[in-house]
C-alpha cells in the first residue's frame, strides 16, 4: 500500500491506492508510471497527472487547518507543458495564501530523473467547519 498522509496502515481512499500515490512529504507527491496510466498514444494521461496535483495541494494544505476544519477543492487550472511515458513523477505544492473560508496553491510537477518540467497548477481549495463524527485523516498540525 502507498505511503499517504494519516494513521499507518489506514487507507486514505481507493483512487490513492489505484495510482499508487506515494507522499514523499505533505507537500511532495509522487506517481510511478504504469502502462495503465499511460493513454492510446502511450502518454501519460493527463487525468492521472490532474489526480496527482489536486491530492499533492489537498495535502499542503491539511498541514495548515485544524482538527475542526475540512477542505475541498473549487478550482484547479492545470498547464500541461511535456509529458512522461515512464519512472516516477513527483507534484511539489505550496501554500500561497489562507485566509477563514479559502486557500490557494500552486504545485509544479516534475520528472526527478532529467529536473523536467511537466505540469504548472494553481488551485483554490474551500475551508469549512466539519461535520459529523468521523475521524479526520492526515496528519495534524505541530
Amino acid at each position: 500500500m502507498p505511503s499517504a498522509p494519516g494513521p499507518p496502515g489506514r487507507r486514505l481512499d481507493g483512487i490513492v491506492e489505484y495510482l499508487g500515490l506515494r507522499w514523499e512529504s505533505p507537500e511532495v507527491v509522487c506517481l510511478e508510471i504504469r502502462p495503465e496510466l499511460l493513454n492510446r498514444g502511450g502518454l501519460l494521461s493527463g487525468v492521472a497527472s490532474f489526480a496527482l496535483v489536486d491530492y499533492s495541494m489537498g495535502s499542503a494544505l491539511w498541514t495548515h487547518t485544524t482538527p475542526d476544519e475540512g477542505i475541498a477543492t473549487a478550482n484547479i487550472a492545470i498547464n500541461y507543458l511535456q509529458t512522461a511515458t515512464e519512472g516516477e513523477i513527483c507534484c511539489q505544492s505550496r501554500l500561497d495564501r489562507r485566509n477563514r473560508t479559502t486557500a490557494m496553491l500552486r504545485s509544479e510537477v516534475r520528472h526527478p530523473a532529467d529536473d523536467r518540467l511537466l505540469v504548472t497548477a494553481v488551485g483554490t481549495y474551500s475551508i469549512f467547519p466539519r461535520r459529523g463524527k468521523e475521524p479526520r485523516l492526515g496528519p495534524r498540525p505541530s
